[in-house]
């Protein structure tokens, strides 16, 4: 596995790098909304972040269940590091929304249920975090627990806009985009994938070396 990572991690960050520092001038050119102008733009970044940060729910709270039926520890460090990615990459959903927002609905911030949603999904992977850390010993037994809750929201954030009357549009929107505006995401997408499985990567490794250090720590002191 190390070797493969060795191999896999500067791949995927290279090919997030080239695709990333294109993105900008396939955003650049492609059309925006008409009532709000060059904000709209955001939509190119917000969705596929916004993506990721479901995709990365569900590979916490996949790699959750394994832990909890087999007890294995590669997959307890896998759901450990993609909680803090599901964390970075829901902070940054939750950051770059509010800005479509103002300019869409003439406010920062609205209660609707998507919106709702997605905030206590991402306090749930923040909770699981912070128990993983001040838990104490057979606290990963419990944040696992979490984050299979977690990943439960998934689906309810996606179909939350058809379930409710929301202000975010219906999921029948983005397939139904021109190619000059769905090629940008899915462009901005496959950068951000990339950019996911490269430092997901490298925290499952970070993680798993903080586990052995703190096994020859334990030995020692026997």
């Amino acid at each position: 596995m190390g070797r493969w990572t060795n191999v896999l991690v500067p791949f995927f960050l290279a090919a997030a790098g080239i695709v990333l520092v294109r993105a900008p001038f396939l955003i650049a050119s492609s059309p925006y909304e008409a009532s709000m102008g060059e904000v709209s733009k955001i939509f190119y970044f917000h969705v596929p972040v916004a993506i990721t940060f479901m995709l990365s729910a569900f590979v916490c709270g996949i790699a959750s269940v394994v832990f909890l039926v087999r007890r294995t520890r590669g997959a307890d460090h896998v759901a450990l590091a993609a909680a803090e990615l599901t964390v970075v990459f829901g902070l940054m959903v939750l950051g770059t929304g509010p800005f479509w927002a103002r300019k869409a609905w003439g406010v920062w911030w609205v209660w609707e249920a998507r919106l709702t949603i997605t905030l206590v999904m991402w306090m749930v992977f923040v909770a699981y975090l912070l128990l993983r850390r001040f838990g104490g010993p057979g606290s990963e037994m419990l944040a696992a627990a979490v984050s299979v809750f977690g990943m439960a929201l998934v689906p309810f954030v996606y179909w939350s806009v058809n379930l409710w009357r929301t202000m975010h549009p219906t999921t029948n929107v983005l397939p139904t985009l021109p190619p000059s505006m769905s090629a940008p995401i899915l462009w901005c997408f496959l950068g951000f994938i990339c950019l996911y499985i490269g430092t997901l990567l490298v925290a499952v490794r970070l993680e798993r070396n903080r586990a052995l250090l703190e096994d020859a720590y334990l030995a020692l002191e026997d």
